[in-house]
């Protein structure tokens, strides 16, 4: 069909669909965010879904099975220390329902060890809390299983040791400012602002 016969009208409307690409939409990305941190949960699965995310948020292992379940993810972000059964143990059962996931796996710098592991299980990559969007977005295109291409255990900036303890605080608050606030021994309006400043993510030398 040239552009000539197109202008004349020499074809019908089926004739010309039938010359029309056809555009698949692309596959969405399912994500399941598994924390105990409640209050860290929102606040990064806002900022995954601005990134395009179709975000799923559970707050233990038992609660991801279930999302799993019913919503199998393409993508994961999972702390392996919460209470109850360990991270580990959801990164082993997403991989066998879905062995392409790609899981970025959350630690402290305590437990490397275990995020070696999770690695060594399927997990994608592993990142330091409190990691931020960018991090685990950029984490989601490592090539997964190579423990080698995991963080480096340099000590967290002052800065982020302090955001990452207030967080913790704020959450065993249940979210209550006023509450973290007394259990720090400090001014309501001076959590609130160190609580907005998030730190700048941690850069290799």
């Amino acid at each position: 069909m040239h552009l000539r016969d197109i202008a004349l009208g020499k074809f019908t409307c089926d004739e010309f669909n039938m010359t029309l690409p056809i555009l698949e939409n692309p596959l969405p990305r399912k994500l399941l965010l598994v924390d105990d941190d409640v209050t860290y949960c929102t606040v990064l699965a806002q900022a995954l879904t601005r990134r395009g995310f179709a975000v799923s948020v559970a707050n233990n292992v038992n609660e991801a099975i279930q999302v799993i379940a019913q919503n199998l993810p393409t993508h994961a972000v999972i702390d392996l220390k919460m209470p109850g059964p360990s991270g580990l143990t959801l990164v082993a059962h997403l991989k066998e329902r879905k062995p392409d996931a790609r899981i970025v796996v959350l630690t402290g710098y305590s437990s490397i060890a275990t995020a070696v592991e999770a690695v060594k299980l399927g997990a994608t990559y592993y990142l330091a809390k409190p990691a931020d969007a960018d991090e685990i977005v950029a984490a989601f295109d490592h090539q997964p299983g190579i423990v080698e291409a995991a963080i480096t255990t340099k000590p967290m900036s002052v800065d982020r040791l302090e955001w990452e303890h207030l967080q913790k605080v704020l959450a065993d608050c249940g979210g209550n400012v006023s509450a973290a606030a007394r259990t720090l021994n400090m001014h309501r309006r001076t959590l609130q602002r160190k609580l907005q400043k998030h730190p700048a993510p941690e850069r290799d030398d």
